[in-house]
């Protein structure tokens, strides 16, 4: 090979290996609304790696939306939730119109964590899933600037800023009590909840702390069930929690973001048709797009979510190969 093509092959192998950091979902020819996302992926139990890639292609596909997602992974490019470290490709925030936040218990580096910060102080909205009420926790340097985010630090870190609420404990039987999802009535209307009728989920109801901000718009209330499947009868023994809503956050910047938080979102909650539009509604709504009256969240190409559990990902996944088989 002439020393000119071993250069090129070289640079061309280079970019290929980056490019297999993310992933990247573009809208069909013609479709495209002019929006990005960016979809953080993070957590050791929910499975979160394989929810975000199915609703970003639903987001691409049917709603325009350029998704791209990240993953907690390896530096050879092997997907592993359990590494709290190393989510290559959280530049590409920057350029985001809505990022989406499923992370768990993340202690990032100073250099990446500043790209997260920096969009949170942007002014621009966030969508803030399950876990991601507790995104950070920082063990191994806490004299980070940034270990303020922590879920056990003063406030309660990035959850108790955004969303008023960090990690409380498991208000359902966790494993055992599953979730229903109820329209909180006053906000009926909200666009956010358009044709949100049915929601279930085998994840448990998480609990709130008696001081739940005052501010924020309570969509759904959770209510726990006495067993895992949609037909299970209420526990009448325990009271209704707020799982999702939004609240506004008034960043470091002096600027104000919309945010929304949902803490039912486990990937085999997804199962639930209601649940993925409440999510697609979600992303209309923040991005500043109206909301369709029923959005099409029909599935694209397999999905076939584990069940929660902590060590049970798919081992040895790429992020070049990532598809769930």
């Amino acid at each position: 090979m002439k020393p000119l093509s071993l250069l090129f092959s070289l640079v061309a192998s280079s970019l290929f290996v980056q490019a297999q950091q993310w992933v990247t979902y573009d809208p069909p020819a013609g479709k495209a609304n002019g929006k990005s996302i960016v979809l953080l992926s993070g957590d050791e139990e929910y499975r979160s790696e394989e929810s975000l890639p199915q609703l970003g292609k639903i987001l691409s596909q049917h709603h325009g939306f350029k998704c791209t997602v990240l993953f907690s992974q390896e530096a050879d490019g092997t997907i592993n939730p359990n590494n709290q470290t190393n989510i290559p490709g959280l530049h590409l925030l920057a350029g985001a119109d809505l990022v989406l936040n499923q992370l768990r218990f993340r202690e990032l580096p100073d250099a990446d964590m500043k790209h997260f910060v920096d969009y949170l102080n942007s002014g621009k909205p966030m969508m803030v899933v399950r876990t991601a009420t507790h995104a950070f926790n920082y063990e191994r340097n806490k004299q980070s600037p940034y270990a303020k985010y922590s879920w056990t630090a003063k406030g309660g870190g990035f959850g108790g800023f955004t969303v008023g609420e960090t990690w409380t404990y498991h208000h359902g039987h966790h494993g055992k009590e599953a979730t229903r999802g109820f329209i909180e009535g006053k906000h009926a209307k909200h666009p956010v909840l358009n044709s949100v009728n049915d929601i279930f989920g085998p994840s448990d109801v998480y609990g709130v702390n008696p001081d739940f901000p005052t501010d924020a718009t309570v969509l759904l209330q959770g209510c726990t069930l006495v067993g895992m499947n949609p037909t299970d009868a209420p526990n009448l023994k325990k009271a209704l929690m707020p799982i999702a809503w939004l609240r506004d956050y008034k960043g470091e910047t002096g600027k104000t973001s919309k945010i929304f938080c949902s803490t039912i979102g486990a990937a085999y909650d997804l199962k639930s048709e209601d649940l993925r539009r409440l999510f697609v509604n979600a992303s209309y709504y923040l991005t500043g797009l109206e909301v369709p009256k029923q959005a099409d969240v029909t599935l694209v190409g397999a999905f076939d979510p584990s069940m929660f559990g902590f060590n049970t990902f798919r081992k040895g996944v790429k992020v070049s190969n990532h598809e769930l088989k």
